[in-house]
């Protein structure tokens, strides 16, 4: 291992919206103070969203998943198969560049099967690496999608993968709130160590009471499924506006796309008391000025509900087969941390009386561990102290064995 910092290759996929890149931005932060952080960032940077000038940036040729569930390129320069191919040699020659003593891979094999013909290479890389052989971490979020016609069989070729080429695992949940069992069953047990983080939350920023504040801020991550939420949410302001005089924030997000915002400006200039924003750095400090939020309920999203300590409405995306977020509110609402509404039943009048029953509802203060970025940084620092260790303790086992 290097006597130096130790480095540290992140490698971050994000898909759909910017859910993967906000946690793994997060997570590489609090990296830093520790590691030198190399981020290879596999999607487009969303707006706003600046990387910190403490990591080493590097872009792939970007790609996206389109509705289908097939990548699509957002580099015109290239199409997908093109973009893989050179996906996978900048891949390898960071690695062999940057020699990193720790590989940390959000969400495969647990997911982004699609982009296995790039890591596995790298994985493969990492293992025959016999001389500095890196610690290989995965990255996970708290639920796994698990409604796959062939679920059974990704879980089983996910726990093989993770048993062949990864030291430990990573969840970063609140073993309260979910465990990985709770939505990954292979057929055989996982064999690789398996730590529990709590989850990942914005950095450095102090969580606040609102009780002295007043609006509804209305959110949907990147805001590229936000839509239906965002029309439904103009609709309940104008039928409540005249009774509560209650003011509105619509944070549309960056990749919500261009004609659904020209359709939501339209439909908001004649409205007193509610404000469009196209996209803001972080969501926390404008939660911090409202009495209540409405939102999906992705991971992030969540995170700074959270910190908040805000009453929360979130209406869960669900798409086919993917559950991911109705799992995630179904579970908050136990804890009594939000109000859920179903997104089946979601139109104007429903978000409207939802939002007046939302000003009597107070979320659970006992919440949840929030400390996810800072104990992923604790720990991956420890199994690294132990790999050097364990590899150290080899050598001179060998080199005693070789005198005798």
């Amino acid at each position: 291992m290097n006597q130096q910092t130790p480095k540290l290759l992140l490698y971050c996929q994000h898909s759909l919206g910017m859910g993967h890149w906000v946690r793994a931005m997060t997570l590489a932060k609090a990296l830093s103070t520790r590691f030198e952080v190399i981020f290879l960032n596999g999607g487009r940077v969303p707006d706003h969203q600046q990387p910190s000038s403490k990591l080493q940036m590097i872009d792939l040729p970007p790609l996206g998943m389109g509705d289908d569930h097939q990548l699509y390129s957002q580099d015109q320069r290239y199409d997908v198969p093109q973009a893989l191919a050179l996906r996978r040699t900048q891949i390898l020659d960071v690695y062999a560049r940057f020699k990193p003593d720790v590989v940390l891979i959000e969400l495969f094999p647990f997911g982004r099967k699609k982009l296995a013909g790039e890591l596995l290479p790298l994985l493969k890389a990492a293992r025959r690496d016999k001389t500095e052989q890196p610690l290989v971490v995965c990255s996970l979020r708290d639920i796994m999608v698990n409604a796959r016609k062939d679920q059974s069989r990704h879980d089983e070729r996910a726990r093989w993968l993770t048993d062949r080429y990864f030291d430990a695992v990573l969840v970063h949940a609140d073993q309260r709130f979910a465990r990985l069992e709770d939505s990954f069953r292979p057929r055989h047990p996982l064999r690789t160590s398996l730590h529990y983080t709590g989850f990942v939350a914005p950095e450095n920023i102090q969580s606040s009471q609102v009780t002295n504040r007043r609006g509804v801020l209305v959110s949907a991550g990147g805001g590229m499924v936000g839509a239906p939420l965002f029309q439904a949410a103009i609709r309940a302001h104008r039928l409540n506006w005249a009774a509560t005089q209650l003011p509105m924030t619509l944070v549309a997000g960056p990749f919500l796309p261009d004609s659904d915002w020209q359709d939501l400006q339209a439909q908001a200039a004649a409205l007193p008391g509610l404000t469009l924003l196209r996209s803001v750095p972080a969501l926390l400090p404008l939660l911090n000025k409202h009495s209540m939020s409405v939102s999906q309920c992705g991971y992030n999203t969540v995170m700074d509900i959270l910190e908040a300590q805000i009453p929360a409405l979130v209406v869960p995306f669900v798409r086919g087969q993917e559950d991911e977020q109705g799992q995630r509110a179904r579970t908050l609402a136990k804890f009594d941390l939000v109000k859920v509404l179903d997104p089946s039943a979601l139109g104007g009048a429903s978000l409207a009386a939802e939002i007046l029953e939302l000003e009597h509802f107070f979320p659970n203060p006992t919440g949840l561990d929030l400390s996810g970025a800072a104990t992923s940084t604790r720990l991956i620092a420890n199994l690294l102290d132990a790999k050097a260790k364990s590899a150290t303790s080899l050598v001179q086992n060998q080199e005693y064995a070789y005198a005798c």
